[in-house]
């Protein structure tokens, strides 16, 4: 499954949002293996020419395999035929490896598709680590903005940390 629409002008716009001090910092990335059963791979984001956040297709769908198998471990349902059981494990262990920053470059295109579309006022109420980096790295997001939600960012991922922090320095904010 490619990405649609055309990643180039879905970058072009993620790109024309990022706060004016981090454009020439920040970059983003999406790397496909033609070879791949699926045509997927990787999408990236790049702070200061360094790997922060890869977001492997491979990588993300083994982790949630695994996730999978220890729920049906721990809840004995091997051999289930249920397939709205089924689906529901498979959304739980999806749901656990987002929480945990291992993502697919499939949860990379619906953050974007999501972060485009929607509001900024909604997006940082998610509770999605993608679009909450996203978020903190949009010229929308302001000064005042990011004083507000400095308590609320020490229980949060650690990338989440990282790019609040990011974002603070490049606009001169002090830590109290």
């Amino acid at each position: 499954m490619l990405y649609s629409p055309k990643w180039s002008k879905s970058k072009k716009r993620l790109m024309s949002l990022l706060c004016e001090p981090l454009r020439s910092r920040v970059d983003f990335q999406v790397i496909n293996y033609r070879k791949a059963h699926d045509q997927l791979g990787r999408a990236v984001i790049i702070v200061d020419k360094v790997e922060v956040l890869s977001m492997c297709t491979i990588l993300a769908e083994r982790a949630e395999y695994k996730r999978e198998h220890e729920i049906r471990n721990e809840s004995n349902k091997f051999n289930n035929i249920d397939v709205t059981e089924n689906r529901t494990i498979q959304d739980q262990a999806h749901s656990i490896i987002k929480k945990e920053g291992i993502y697919g470059q499939y949860d990379f295109f619906f953050a974007l598709e999501e972060y485009l579309n929607s509001p900024i006022e909604v997006l940082l109420k998610s509770s999605d680590i993608l679009i909450k980096i996203l978020c903190l790295l949009d010229r929308r997001i302001g000064k005042r903005t990011l004083l507000k939600i400095e308590e609320t960012i020490i229980n949060e991922h650690r990338l989440i940390q990282y790019f609040y922090n990011l974002r603070c320095s490049v606009e001169g904010i002090k830590f109290n």
